[in-house]
């Protein structure tokens, strides 16, 4: 019997361990640059194991970002570590220090972070054709608190819509879907169950303690919930480490954010009539393990000593972190060629040639689940040859239009400020004035779209833009007789 349970440990420990780097990259995945490089600072104080390659002359056998070189896994004697599911090849996506103040305008990285609801609700607009669904999801985000959760009662939004309670439900669903991980829960249980359903994998012995050992999930009890479930002890540490990794209040990051400078994370450059993606590494420590640690690793001296054993951990580490960062580049990548290739007219013709894009679009074209391309897009920037843009800002619904497809939502906006700002100030269009100019264009509108619009875009209507013109004009003249009886008076005295 002893013999068996021996034989589930060694089968089930590595499924855990794959779920912690994959939780790991997800995490990665979603930090901003900035936090990126403090996360890494972070892990190189507490794992003597990593060190900066770039602070050191020999490299000729580091283990970087970049990948791992052929040295490492021919020298790892047999030490038990599956290579092939922890490193991978070298892709050179990096960009060089020297050329970064060529594409940086300083001007140009002054941003402000939004707050939670208002990244929810660009979700909720990419993720969502129907208006109906919109306007329930919008009245859910609205109940949404600073630290993530839904605390309303949902039975109340369903029946503002005279709907029934399921219908609510099942877009409260769809939101519980979005980033932050977590977010929308209605309690601790369901915040950590909606961040272990995103790992997507050998979730079982997660859920179970969760749903129903939440409460006494502590040391003192792990044996007694070990036995219970019928699992080794291990496996449960190997559980409570990950339990530990989930983010109980996932609206944090985005509370009292203040405004701060950004850096790009990618540059699109032209070249020879094609765009070219390029990784700005700049700034980001290039992580290698150790050459001291490694020759221990390497040799067959004292196994299971607790000093080696300690060295093994912080190597598996140290190894997890690397591949994050890895995944954490091919993605972005892999997303940015993506958005690069969709709205190729907006690179080479700027604004009026932007196309309407969801997630999902970029999600199909690219292989990946639609939450990690709306993770890429969260607090991600782009350098263009149009200007700095966040990811988020090629994200937007269409509208119809009489030819050439739809029409993105950002380019109808840019034409409504185009049509106001050379009306005659004396008789300005009307909304329903607008939504034949739209026509005349191509483009097919409601007049509510264009009121809805008109006022995102904080501008008046015409009556009110109509008395503002006459206002202005009624003191210009003032002004003009003052300066002539200024004039005047001056003559004669």
């Amino acid at each position: 019997m002893a013999d068996v349970r021996g034989r589930l440990e060694l089968r089930q420990a590595p499924r855990l361990m794959m779920t912690t780097v994959l939780q790991q990259a997800l995490q990665l995945l979603t930090l901003p640059r900035l936090e990126l490089c403090q996360l890494i600072q972070q892990q190189m104080l507490e794992n003597p194991l990593l060190e900066d390659a770039a602070s050191e002359e020999e490299q000729e056998e580091d283990i970087q970002v970049n990948g791992i070189t052929d040295g490492v896994e021919e020298g790892a004697g047999e030490f038990d570590i599956d290579w092939e599911n922890y490193v991978w090849d070298k892709l050179d996506l990096g960009y060089t220090e020297e050329h970064l103040e060529e594409y940086i305008s300083p001007g140009e990285t002054l941003s402000k972070r939004p707050t939670l609801m208002e990244y929810l609700l660009w979700q909720l607009n990419l993720s969502s054709r129907d208006e109906m669904e919109k306007r329930i999801g919008a009245a859910i985000i609205g109940e949404i608190d600073e630290d993530g959760y839904f605390r309303d009662d949902l039975q109340e939004i369903a029946n503002q819509f005279g709907l029934k309670k399921a219908e609510a439900e099942k877009v409260l669903k769809l939101i519980q879907t979005f980033d932050p991980p977590g977010v929308g829960a209605r309690t601790l249980k369901e915040c950590l169950l909606l961040q272990v359903k995103d790992l997507e994998q050998d979730k079982w012995l997660l859920e179970k303690i969760i749903k129903k050992y939440l409460e006494g999930f502590e040391p003192r009890n792990y044996a007694r919930i070990a036995r219970a479930l019928k699992v080794p002890l291990e496996e449960i540490l190997r559980a409570a480490q990950l339990i530990r990794s989930l983010n109980p209040v996932p609206g944090a990051k985005f509370q009292d954010q203040p405004t701060e400078y950004i850096v790009p994370d990618v540059f699109v450059i032209k070249n020879s009539g094609e765009y070219q993606v390029i990784i700005n590494d700049d700034g980001v420590p290039r992580l290698r393990i150790n050459s001291f640690y490694k020759s221990v690793l390497r040799s067959d001296r004292d196994k299971g000593n607790p000093t080696r054993q300690y060295i093994e951990d912080k190597f598996r580490s140290a190894l997890w972190l690397l591949r994050g960062i890895e995944h954490r580049r091919r993605t972005i990548y892999k997303v940015t060629n993506s958005i690069v290739k969709l709205q190729r007219d907006f690179l080479d013709f700027g604004i009026n040639y932007l196309k309407p894009l969801v997630l999902n679009d970029v999600a199909q074209d690219v292989g990946l689940h639609g939450s990690t391309v709306s993770r890429v897009a969260n607090s991600k920037y782009m350098d263009t040859p149009q200007g700095l843009f966040e990811f988020k800002f090629f994200f937007h619904s269409g509208l119809e239009s009489v030819v050439g497809g739809p029409r993105s939502s950002v380019v109808v906006k840019n034409m409504l400020m185009k049509f106001i700002g050379t009306e005659d100030p004396n008789d300005p269009h009307t909304d329903d004035q607008l939504v034949e100019l739209f026509k005349e264009n191509n483009i097919v509108i409601a007049r509510r779209t264009v009121n809805k619009y008109r006022r995102k875009l904080k501008i008046p209507d015409s009556s009110e833009r109509k008395r503002s013109a006459q206002t202005k004009a009624s003191g210009r003249m003032a002004q003009s007789c003052l300066s002539v009886n200024e004039r005047v008076k001056d003559h004669v005295y």
